[in-house]
């Protein structure tokens, strides 16, 4: 048994073992659970109760890892997006007046059209459109997002009113302590220490005890809690009252940030092969629009991959195991919410900027001497981690790069796909700039 799911997964092609999945798989886990905390603060804003999204965000979060593991066999983890809870909240039920179960009538709308998209293969299409040297961008600029979001939740970075970001109060306790913790973490990296970013969040979360940055949470949630949100969507009236708009949205930015996500994550795993092909990439596409249907179904908003999983990867996770043992640390979660939230943000900070700085690596693929490449992919580069977004990186990368070599007399009819994707960008800057 044990011979054949090696055989499955892959291990000796992937030069990998149990041990080593397992780490990788707790510590991407580890990295991502804040989202059992964050996603049920944000979307309980929106009226739906506290006790039943967090059982939908773990069962979602489960669900779609555990998928991704076993279908399409990648270190992939999912769980409810960020910025979209934010959107689903804010925007549409706040802002719009929407009632949270049409909003999430909404999403199921959304996430069926990914699977119609998959089935079809137009998304297959609409990632082979999309240049090489796009994707080593979209790589490096999630890498800079990743450390720039470490680097905040730390104290390291803070606002300020003129110079927009400035340096932190280093003296401060948790900054310190994540200081510590990516010194911790590199030089473990640097003896080759597998493992090295899971030690690094723990070494960090005992430090942080004695200055009171670890706190424990008296709730528990159970399975029966996620009943109040449970089927309890609307589609009719999502369709009813023309939520188009609102939907394009879920779709749209949910589509380009599971892609520049999957580039990133199986770029750095060394997954695409030499022409630039992913392999099983139906499988990847399936389990990401199927986790978002069941999302819904559970009482969640916009279930995706996480740039996250890239933490799991740079300890060396490289199957579906990865993302099987992410989805069980999930699944416990629903029973152990409160042990989740002890990891302070000054123990998973160091986990960030350390990964962001590794995915650095792939842009020296990108050809920099070369204006028709370099510019488009400066824009995704910087782009990401300046409007705290894939899908706009990835927006301003396409349109560039489309712009250029129509302009610059290098127009390809095998591009076209390329061109209406720029077009569709542009049109919903244009339009649903906020999004």
């Amino acid at each position: 048994m044990r011979a054949a799911l090696e055989r499955y997964f892959e291990f000796s092609r992937l030069n990998t073992n149990w041990r080593t999945e397992f780490f990788a798989g707790l510590t991407t886990f580890i990295t991502m659970a804040y989202i059992v905390l964050v996603n049920p603060a944000i979307l309980a804003k929106a009226g739906i109760p506290l006790p039943a999204v967090t059982a939908a965000t773990c069962l979602s979060a489960a669900f779609g890892s555990i998928l991704m593991g076993i279908v399409a066999r990648y270190p992939i983890a999912l769980a409810p997006g960020m910025g979209l809870n934010a959107y689903f909240t804010y925007t549409v039920v706040l802002g719009m007046h929407v009632p949270w179960q049409t909003a999430l009538g909404a999403v199921f709308i959304s996430g069926v059209a990914f699977l119609l998209l998959t089935t079809l293969g137009i998304r297959q299409l609409i990632l082979r459109s999309i240049p090489h040297e796009l994707y080593a961008a979209v790589a490096g600029g999630i890498g800079l997002f990743i450390a720039f979001i470490g680097l905040h939740n730390a104290g390291i970075i803070v606002a300020h009113p003129e110079t927009l970001v400035t340096l932190g109060n280093v003296r401060d306790p948790q900054t310190a302590l994540a200081l510590l913790g990516v010194i911790i973490i590199a030089t473990l990296q640097v003896w080759r220490v597998r493992g090295a970013i899971l030690i690094g969040v723990v070494t960090v979360t005992l430090a942080a005890v004695p200055f009171h940055l670890v706190h424990w949470e008296r709730y528990s949630y159970n399975l029966h809690d996620i009943t109040q949100t449970m089927f309890r969507l609307d589609i009719r009236s999502a369709i009813h009252i023309g939520l188009f708009e609102i939907i394009f949205i879920f779709f749209f930015v949910d589509l380009f940030d599971n892609l520049g996500t999957l580039v990133a994550v199986a770029k750095k795993a060394g997954l695409i092969e030499h022409d630039h092909h992913i392999p099983r990439l139906n499988r990847i596409l399936f389990a990401d629009a199927t986790a978002t249907v069941v999302g819904s179904l559970a009482g969640t908003s916009t279930v995706t991959s996480y740039v996250e999983s890239t933490a799991g990867v740079a300890v060396g996770g490289r199957s579906g195991v990865t993302a099987i043992v992410t989805g069980l640390g999930f699944l416990l979660a629903l029973f152990a919410a409160p042990l989740v939230g002890i990891v302070p943000t000054a123990a998973t900070a160091p986990a960030l900027i350390i990964v962001g700085s590794l995915m650095l690596s792939t842009v020296t693929e990108i050809p920099w001497t070369e204006p028709l490449s370099a510019i488009p992919a400066f824009l995704t580069l910087v782009m990401i981690p300046l409007s705290a977004s894939i899908a706009n990186g990835l927006g301003f990368g396409v349109i560039a790069y489309a712009a250029v070599h129509i302009l610059g007399g290098r127009f390809r009819r095998q591009d076209w796909l390329l061109y209406v994707l720029a077009a569709l960008f542009l049109i919903r800057f244009i339009y649903v700039a906020q999004a």
